[in-house]
């Protein structure tokens, strides 16, 4: 699982700037840093071990199509050749 940077201190400071008081600015940043704790967020290297079984079977396909192709092309130029 990815973990997300998040910089409270600096959060807290934005807020207080803006008009917050410090004891809600540092509630929002509890909840805000709670809540991207708890998000299960995906990365890169997950998202290549689920999709290398796709790409996988795209070969697969790929290849399955270019012998039927051939195969077609092989009995129609058979089928012009005999005449």
């Amino acid at each position: 699982m990815a973990t997300v940077t998040f910089d409270t201190l600096k959060f807290v400071k934005t807020l207080e700037a803006a008009g917050v008081s410090a004891p809600q600015a540092e509630a929002f940043a509890a909840a805000v840093q709670d809540s991207s704790n708890a998000a299960d967020l995906v990365t890169k290297k997950d998202l290549q071990i689920e999709l290398a079984p796709l790409k996988a079977d795209i070969l697969l396909l790929k290849w399955m199509s270019g012998v039927m192709v051939a195969g077609v092309i092989a009995l129609v130029a058979k089928a012009f050749i005999a005449v």
